[in-house]
């Protein structure tokens, strides 16, 4: 009996002290003595595969080929001293009307060769002005581009080079981006060479209101920062497809990061086309003079709300009036959609083809109407 209790007693510290180690690796090393769970395993993937890469890396390398940087030049005039400019200056001192001196001017810009044929989108405030266009490729190539065509309400153009082999970039419009997605702006800011900054899409239907650069108002606005230089080059989703051209930030400095924006694809893909087929942008013209309805005669309507479109004149032999559309009608649906947003319901006219049917839900004299109304081509120097 007591052979065992001394056995016991000289087995015990050392089963307590292996126990106490081994309680303390556990603790300490949890992931080397985790029990395998399958479903767990499973549930994680599906988590990793809705949440996207963690790592950017592919979707940059499969779009970066596509963003090209654009070099424009254009030839300015020196200033010089306004009494040179003063004919009784000249004159009391004998100066000859000294022609003024020329320099060229560069500035740089981004682009996104959308076709293997050689063509590139861009901002139009890229190449505004320019008497020379040098397009830069990541493989180190260059080429003189022309101008194909422009879009000024919508800050878009489009060029051309002729290159071989060429990488036109991925354009999916079937999934458009949402809230909350990540969002990569790849560009030549600052001409410091092909970068990428990183952020999130913020709003898909985003105003600008403050950078004067276009009339449109249905911008992708992102935290991911679009320097100088950046403007015209792509804003691409985490799988590397294009669902924006960037435009600028809010900051118009450009030396902080801020607020910024895209031209959605969809809405740059039209002007593209048309330019490529027609050499001109084609707009749809409904052949009214319109503004938004003010609250209080909305009140006096029994309009529930002001977000609705005054018509307040008719352009002769227009669409409108051969669809019998009268001034002082009130538009407060288009198709199936009723208005919530004026300028958005202007802008789905305005964005509409030549030849596209619409039908307008108007309230006349205390009565709503539909009509039906063919779009047709906006005639030259009208807005």
């Amino acid at each position: 009996m007591n052979t065992l209790k001394e056995i016991i007693e000289y087995i015990r510290w050392p089963i307590i002290s292996g126990l106490v180690v081994a309680l303390s690796a556990i603790v300490l090393f949890p992931q080397h003595f985790a029990i395998p769970n399958t479903g767990a395993q499973k549930n994680d993937a599906a988590q990793r595969d809705w949440r996207g890469p963690v790592s950017y890396s592919q979707a940059v390398e499969k779009a970066s080929n596509s963003v090209v940087s654009i070099y424009t030049l254009k030839q300015v005039e020196k200033k010089r001293h306004p009494l040179f400019d003063d004919p009784i200056f000249r004159l009391y001192f004998n100066i000859a009307d000294i022609p003024r001196q020329q320099r060229m001017q560069s500035s740089l810009g981004s682009g996104v060769i959308v076709s293997e044929n050689g063509h590139i989108l861009t901002n139009q405030h890229v190449i505004q002005g320019a008497d020379e266009i040098i397009v830069a490729l990541q493989d180190g190539r260059e080429a003189a581009a022309v101008i194909l065509g422009k879009n000024d309400a919508r800050d878009l153009a489009v060029l051309k080079i002729d290159l071989a082999n060429l990488q036109a970039i991925e354009i999916d419009t079937s999934t458009p981006p949402r809230v909350g997605d990540v969002a990569l702006a790849i560009g030549n800011p600052f001409g410091l060479g092909q970068t990428v900054t990183q952020g999130i899409v913020s709003a898909t239907r985003a105003r600008n209101m403050s950078l004067n650069i276009s009339k449109f108002e249905n911008f992708i606005q992102t935290d991911a920062e679009i320097h100088p230089g950046n403007s015209g080059g792509a804003l691409v989703d985490v799988f590397g497809r294009l669902i924006g051209i960037n435009t600028a930030n809010l900051d118009n400095t450009g030396l902080t990061g801020g607020i910024s924006f895209a031209i959605p694809v969809e809405v740059a893909l039209p002007t593209l086309n048309d330019i490529v087929e027609f050499g001109r942008v084609r707009k749809g013209w409904l052949g009214v003079e319109a503004e938004q309805l003010s609250r209080n005669y909305a009140e006096q309507l029994g309009l529930d709300s002001p977000s609705a479109i005054l018509i307040t004149g008719i352009w002769r032999n227009s669409p409108a009036e051969i669809a019998d559309i009268r001034p002082q009608d009130i538009i407060v649906g288009i198709d199936e959609d009723r208005i919530d947003d004026p300028i958005l319901a202007w802008q789905r006219i305005q964005e509409s083809r030549p030849g596209d049917e619409l039908t307008i839900k108007l309230l006349r004299n205390g009565q709503i109407v539909d009509t039906k109304v063919v779009l047709e081509e906006r005639p030259a120097g009208i807005e």
